[in-house]
């Protein structure tokens, strides 16, 4: 049976750095850190790449472990992130990479996202549609 997760995600910092560049056009990577409440609580850490075609449309790919509890269950997992930055606003879809659950989330599937802005300063409510095998 699939359950709902639905909460807030706040940003703790963000490291980005520029490691190729050609014609305008870059590759960065970001170390970022976010701490979670509502469904998710706890903190999560991730890296993007992220390709910068002109100064305001941007695709980016990651991964980000979640170290906590989801929905009374504690341990971690590992969520795989692919996004679209568009102007101030990035559109996020996440997978649950299969076997990264922990602890009492083994087993953990699901997909899920958020949307977030510049304005909310990179904090957003996220979603996870999730169940276990």
């Amino acid at each position: 049976m699939s359950q709902n997760a639905t909460g807030t995600r706040v940003l703790k910092s963000w490291d980005e750095k520029d490691f190729t560049e050609a014609d305008g056009r870059k590759l960065t990577s970001s170390a970022i850190a976010y701490s979670y409440t509502g469904a998710i609580e706890g903190d999560g850490v991730q890296q993007y790449v992220m390709f910068y075609r002109a100064e305001d449309s941007t695709t980016f790919v990651g991964l980000e472990q979640i170290v906590g509890r989801l929905g009374g269950r504690s341990g971690s997992f590992v969520l795989q992130h692919t996004g679209e930055l568009t102007g101030d606003t990035a559109e996020v879809t996440w997978t649950v990479v299969p076997g990264s659950g922990t602890g009492e989330l083994a087993g953990l599937t699901g997909t899920g996202g958020f949307t977030a802005t510049h304005e909310e300063a990179g904090n957003a409510t996220y979603r996870l549609d999730y169940s276990f095998e």
